[in-house]
């Protein structure tokens, strides 16, 4: 079995959510796993893996939108906390006798691997936009190409991708290989129900939304709005994992931004699903637009009455397009997975015997 470093990337939940899975797979096939994350990945991974605390490069948000200049300067002016951590995590990696290195948009465990000349398998979904013939919105194009930039950086350089997406696309990329989104467990064991309230979700308080949901004759399950209670038709609740999949499952359709995770979530258990991203947040704005043109749901740069009301009252189309969404489990992802660390694992091998014997001689 192989000794495995799986970079994760720690801002927000759906990298660790999904790299659990991936890493709970890992152990029960018998390899040794070193987690590395911060922030979110570090608190959802660390009371059932083995996590070492790194230094995580982040997005820097403005009055909830992503900037990406400012991104870069904020990352470029940490690189001394950076390069401590690197130097931190290369010494550990050397003492774990890593073989593989698995990373989840983490950029640290890329150059220890790249350091000591080791593989890296990348999975993510953000290697959508550059590693697969796709269209973007016209107006969006320059962030577009600020997110790819960042893409680059995050993983300077992988030997193989295992590119994560609702829909399909062709591969222009080298060693990319796609799948469908990874799910976890308790999603993969729901029952969906369709129920008579919508799902709301934001990642940071959105009072122009909530006075928006307060016009509409429907009853909302609200969460991220930082408040609870009961206002009118809108139900505001506090964070709850086992809540949130509970209300997720019986919704008859949800609002909200437009993160991978819930989107593929929602899209596996029926829900029609009408975006809110981030502005400027080039990877929810790439989702919304390819909901929008798989029929899953309508996206609108901007939102009003009018235009909850048109979704919600052509549920029924969405919900006819949603019977023809694949849904399949992990288990394609995770064999290919295991092939890939069993041929990568048996080259470290016998390059590091090559090169003892060279040493011995």
């Amino acid at each position: 079995m192989s000794n495995i470093l799986y970079g994760v990337n720690g801002e927000g939940a759906g990298h660790s959510t999904r790299a659990r899975e991936v890493l709970s797979h890992l152990r029960a096939q018998g390899h040794t796993v070193h987690v590395a994350s911060f922030d979110r990945g570090l608190r959802n991974l660390g009371g059932d893996f083995e996590v070492t605390e790194i230094y995580g490069l982040r997005l820097a948000y403005v009055n909830n939108e992503v900037r990406y200049r400012r991104t870069l300067a904020k990352n470029l002016l940490s690189a001394g906390r950076a390069a401590r951590s690197l130097a931190r995590l290369l010494k550990l990696a050397r003492a774990w006798n890593i073989q593989v290195v698995i990373t989840d948009f983490e950029p640290l465990s890329c150059h220890v691997a790249h350091h000591l000349r080791l593989p890296v398998l990348a999975i993510d979904n953000q290697h959508a936009l550059t590693n697969l013939k796709v269209s973007v919105p016209p107006q969006d194009r320059a962030d577009a190409a600020a997110a790819k930039l960042i893409t680059r950086v995050m993983v300077p350089r992988a030997d193989a991708y295992l590119v994560l997406s609702f829909f399909e696309a062709p591969v222009t990329r080298a060693r990319t290989f796609l799948f469908p989104p990874l799910l976890r467990s308790q999603v993969l064991s729901s029952q969906a129900t369709d129920g008579e309230h919508v799902l709301v979700y934001v990642t940071s308080p959105a009072p122009e939304l909530a006075a928006l949901l307060r016009q509409v004759r429907c009853p909302f399950v609200a969460y991220g709005f930082g408040r609870e209670g009961r206002d009118g038709n809108v139900t505001f609740k506090k964070p709850s994992s086992d809540g949130f999949l509970r209300d997720l499952a019986g919704a008859k359709a949800v609002v909200a931004n437009a993160g991978f995770s819930l989107v593929t979530e929602a899209l596996h258990l029926g829900k029609p699903y009408l975006p809110v991203p981030v502005k400027h947040q080039f990877e929810q704005i790439f989702n919304a637009y390819w909901l929008d043109r798989m029929g899953y749901g309508p996206y609108w740069s901007d939102l009003n009455k009018e235009r909850i009301e048109s979704f919600l009252f052509n549920l029924p189309h969405f919900r006819e397009q949603l019977k023809t969404y694949s849904r399949s489990g992990n288990q394609a992802l995770l064999k290919k997975v295991d092939s890939l660390i069993a041929d990568y694992a048996a080259f470290v091998a016998t390059r590091r015997r090559r090169a003892g014997h060279a040493a011995g001689q």
